[in-house]
């Protein structure tokens, strides 16, 4: 049976998601097996964008068809270069260009990290579901995605039931990896705490503007989508000016890492270097297709309903919650909040004041009128706004 724009536009969207985490995750975890899960997802991923297209091109029977769906197309192409670009990230890891130490320590020592574990056939999690295993409450990880044999499922529910042989995709701590692998049956990564901070090199510097584009472009794809589903001008600025962040730092990345080839006592060396530049390029690859995909919210015509359709029926989706002077939220940290354990959400971005705060730190204190744009499963979206005291109704993907 062939599938409707709306559902390979739903998959299209959670499978590019997950290929960035993946991909990022595979650098930091020196992990090949990550970077053969992009690969895999990038594979479908080209099968369903080339059926869109098919699609497209046979609903058009007029100018006016031809102008709705340009606009689907324009967010397919966007789609696209962002997949091309996770799997230039995780080809990096396959190259095995040697990434310098210091980048895997930044990021493996982040607030959240991906992790990827095959439940073995015996172990604690086979046989049971999401909800009986509490993983949030053990382990501190989420489970993002499973993958059984071929198929993907994204945002699982608690009460899909594990199977020996699933392999779950998961976020958090990174003290939870070896955890979450314990229970899984599989063997510890036993990953090391970073080193004690000492005097910035010119490599440091070159990492720590990395680490930043890693985070701005992650941001920004968040944003691109909300952007496109809120029809919100101000979100496409925003993402604009992520781009142009992105743009900037990506030069400062090659100052800094021309810099620091000349501190390189052996040419062999330079393969890590190349690295950093590779992951820099595709870091901003991916802001550029974010800014791409917020051409739809800044056309004067109301976006395409395939689209708004496609974006609200995904397993997860972006959607806000306004918090209210009544709710208990109101001078809590996200941290204390821990809203991905309560609710699923994953928050994306913040609006106080009329000025967004991309990927609010775990430390920021949540007030009155704080407007926060999450990922979340539609029931997650509903405990999120009943908590936040937003009275608001949550929009139904199928309406």
């Amino acid at each position: 049976m062939r599938r409707t724009v709306k559902d390979l536009l739903s998959a299209s969207k959670d499978s590019t998601e997950l290929m960035l985490d993946l991909a990022f995750a595979s650098v930091f975890l020196d992990e090949e097996k990550l970077a053969r899960e992009v690969l895999r997802l990038e594979d479908r991923m080209d099968h369903a964008v080339r059926e869109l297209r098919i699609l497209c091109m046979l609903a058009t029977r007029s100018p006016e068809d031809a102008e709705q769906l340009s606009g689907v197309l324009g967010l397919v192409n966007a789609i696209e270069e962002i997949a091309d670009a996770a799997e230039d990230i995780a080809r990096v890891t396959l190259r095995e260009l040697g990434v310098p130490p210091a980048l895997r320590d930044d990021l493996r020592y982040a607030d959240e990290v991906t992790a990827r574990v095959k439940i073995r056939d015996d172990s604690a999690l086979a046989g049971r579901t999401l909800r009986d295993i509490g993983l949030p409450s053990e382990t501190g990880m989420w489970v993002i995605a499973i993958r059984r044999e071929v198929e993907y499922e994204h945002g699982p529910s608690s009460d899909t039931t594990l199977l020996g042989g699933d392999v779950l995709f998961l976020q958090g701590p990174a003290e939870g990896v070896d955890l979450a692998r314990h229970l899984a049956g599989a063997s510890r990564l036993n990953l090391q705490a970073p080193p004690q901070p000492k005097k910035l090199s010119d490599l440091d510097r070159a990492v720590d503007i990395l680490i930043e584009m890693k985070n701005a472009a992650e941001a920004a794809v968040g944003l691109a989508y909300s952007a496109v589903l809120f029809d919100d001008t101000g979100l496409a600025s925003e993402v604009s000016g992520i781009e142009d962040l992105c743009d900037g730092l990506y030069h400062d990345l090659q100052r800094w890492v021309l810099r620091a080839a000349r501190e390189l006592p052996d040419d062999d060396d330079l393969d890590g270097l190349r690295a950093l530049i590779s992951i820099g390029q595709s870091a901003e690859s991916i802001a550029d297709a974010a800014q791409e995909m917020t051409r739809l919210a800044e056309s004067p015509e109301e976006t395409h309903p395939v689209i708004r359709a496609a974006l609200i029926n995904t397993e997860e989706r972006v959607d806000d919650a306004v918090v209210q002077a009544s709710s208990d939220m109101v001078g809590k940290t996200l941290r204390e909040l821990k809203l991905r354990t309560a609710t699923g959400a994953d928050v994306l971005a913040l609006k106080r004041g009329g000025r967004w705060i991309n990927k609010p730190k775990a430390t920021r204190r949540l007030e009155d009128g704080d407007r926060l744009v999450v990922l979340a499963p539609e029931e997650g979206i509903e405990r999120l706004r009943e908590w936040a005291g937003d009275s608001r109704e949550v929009e139904d993907g199928d309406e």
